[in-house]
């Protein structure tokens, strides 16, 4: 509860500091103290120290699952703060222009005031025990994504990704509504609570399935699981990069925490019926990723792609279920954190005055232009690849041996299959890094933004290196979902 009050709160903190703070340095400070205070009070939440003993009338589960999930996307946003809090005021002015002299730049205040209040939603999605606070939590996220996909308002792009964001995701949300409607209608108890939506239905009937399916489709859209994936590429490429970041990694790791809680958590009794659907998406998001990712001149979008694959790899760990299955999946979850933020956060660093450099020729020479940031950016793509000794490896590892347990050798070896062909387009991201080039232009980076892509780099082959404490973190946050 913790969380949920904290973040909210400090939203609208964020909101009148920009009536009266001007400097914007001061804003970013604050803004980082507060996700300081959003760990930290989270943590203690694990450890049974809750500030806030609010009445949920048993509405919100706050089992170590959900708080660890917590954990690790603010853990994201704080990463995702340090690098680019210099960027966000950069959005929407233009080249030559400074300070508030861009007059279509993003209002820093408000800007981070959207990203508590999706924390917010985030920390709803994660406890949710009713399908009513699931709903609200995905709303809560979902609007605050809408404007900051749209916020660099002098650029087309941004403006038809916000429009195509905002008209996909309400469809998908209101066929979760309706799948949500089904559900209470065939519930014989007529309740939202997850754990007795599905109670003693045998044999289940047609109304059930039908709202089981469409609650399937609209969480396949949030974690860009083709083939509900349309929006992901469009969308990251015509968002602000600083956005695009942070969308990459944490609404997906809070998307995939929703799929846990309601089918793993709330209708292990059906288990059958949902594996077998979610097997055909983790096998279409395999392939459809993999190979539309081959096809890609943008950094941007091949990486969109990716995580459309990356979502089935995810989705294997799912749907093997119990303490290995889960563990892995909240393992992967924590590591593919650093590995796909650190990709971002290059290309990110690489953005000039002029937009987004995220073609290929934009990494040309880059080991000689920037050294550091040259190797870095190859651990990011080998890790996402799956070499040993990355965290990536050991991530699928635990994820593939999760799924042949489970008895879903087949998807397995589709997923080892596609792993293999993405190393094409991976390795095609290093070659221009190391290739000869006359460019001798530099690519500078502050403290700041040095300092966290060294960490993501290092976590990206420590915690594949050691990757058994964050293993048995994960096994922690399993027990309250699998049982014993």
């Amino acid at each position: 509860m913790n969380a949920i009050i904290i973040s909210a709160v400090w939203g609208i903190v964020m909101m009148f500091s920009g009536i009266f703070a001007r400097d914007k340095k001061a804003i970013r400070t604050l803004a980082i103290a507060g996700l300081v205070l959003l760990l930290t009070a989270n943590i203690l939440d694990l450890q049974g120290h809750h500030f806030f003993p609010v009445h949920t009338a048993n509405m919100l589960y706050f089992g170590t699952f959900g708080l660890l999930a917590n954990s690790i996307l603010f853990a994201a946003t704080l990463l995702y703060f340090l690098l680019s809090a210099r960027d966000i005021e950069r959005v929407g002015v233009k080249a030559g222009e400074t300070g508030d002299a861009g007059k279509g730049g993003v209002n820093v205040a408000e800007y981070f005031a959207l990203i508590f209040f999706v924390l917010c939603g985030v920390s709803l999605v994660t406890t949710f025990n009713t399908l009513l606070m699931l709903f609200l939590g995905i709303e809560i996220i979902s609007i605050p994504l809408y404007i900051l996909t749209g916020s660099d308002k002098r650029n087309l792009k941004s403006n038809e990704a916000s429009l195509k964001y905002f008209l996909m995701g309400a469809f998908s949300t209101g066929l979760m509504l309706l799948g949500i409607a089904f559900l209470y209608g065939a519930s014989s108890e007529g309740s939202f609570f997850i754990d007795e939506v599905a109670a003693g239905r045998a044999p289940i009937s047609p109304l059930f399935i039908v709202g089981l399916l469409l609650l399937l489709i609209s969480m396949s859209f949030k974690v860009s699981a083709a083939p509900f994936h349309m929006w992901t590429p469009d969308v990251y490429q015509g968002a602000p990069l600083p956005v695009t970041a942070f969308m990459s990694v944490g609404t997906k790791a809070a998307a995939f925490a929703m799929i846990i809680r309601v089918f793993a958590g709330g209708l292990p009794h059906l288990a059958p019926e949902w594996q077998a659907l979610l097997a055909f998406v983790a096998a279409t998001s395999m392939v459809v990723g993999i190979l539309m990712a081959i096809a890609q001149s943008s950094l941007i979008r091949l990486l969109a792609y990716s995580g459309v694959a990356q979502a089935g790899y995810i989705l294997i760990g799912v749907i093997a279920g119990g303490k290995s299955g889960l563990s892995a999946v909240l393992y992967y979850l924590f590591v593919y954190m650093f590995m796909n933020f650190g990709a971002f956060a290059v290309i990110t660093l690489l953005a000039g005055p002029d937009g987004d450099r995220d073609r290929f020729s934009d990494l040309e020479g880059l080991a000689r232009r920037n050294p550091v940031m040259a190797v870095l950016m190859s651990v990011f793509m080998l890790s996402l690849a799956g070499f040993p000794p990355s965290v990536g490896f050991f991530g699928k590892l635990f994820l593939f041996t999760a799924g042949v347990s489970a008895g879903y050798t087949w998807l397995v070896v589709l997923a080892v299959v596609m792993s293999v062909v993405s190393v094409f387009y991976y390795v095609r991201v290093l070659l221009p890094l190391w290739s000869a080039s006359p460019r001798t232009d530099r690519v500078p980076a502050s403290i700041s933004s040095q300092g966290v892509l060294w960490l993501t780099g290092i976590a990206s082959v420590a915690l594949g290196v050691y990757p058994t404490t964050v293993l048995l973190l994960g096994q922690l946050g399993a027990n309250p979902i699998s049982g014993p």
